[in-house]
């Protein structure tokens, strides 16, 4: 399972990083984040190339799970 660590940078390069992670072939991913509208962001773009996505939240700190639907 591949792992994106996208925080602490700023929107778009949270849903760049992981476009880059799908674009490798990945079914299933993790993506960190620690923003609210990178969580947002990077949820629309999974959601529109076909992934389920789960959530977790610890303090500020998102994990977003990724999986090919």
């Amino acid at each position: 399972m591949m792992i994106v660590d996208a925080r602490g940078l700023l929107c778009p390069e949270p849903v760049v990083k992981t476009q880059r992670a799908v674009k490798d072939g990945a079914s299933e991913l993790i993506v960190l984040v620690d923003a609210e509208a990178a969580r947002e962001n990077v949820t629309r773009f999974a959601v529109s190339r076909g992934y389920d996505v789960t959530l977790q939240q610890e303090g500020l700190n998102y994990t977003l799970t990724l999986k090919r639907a």
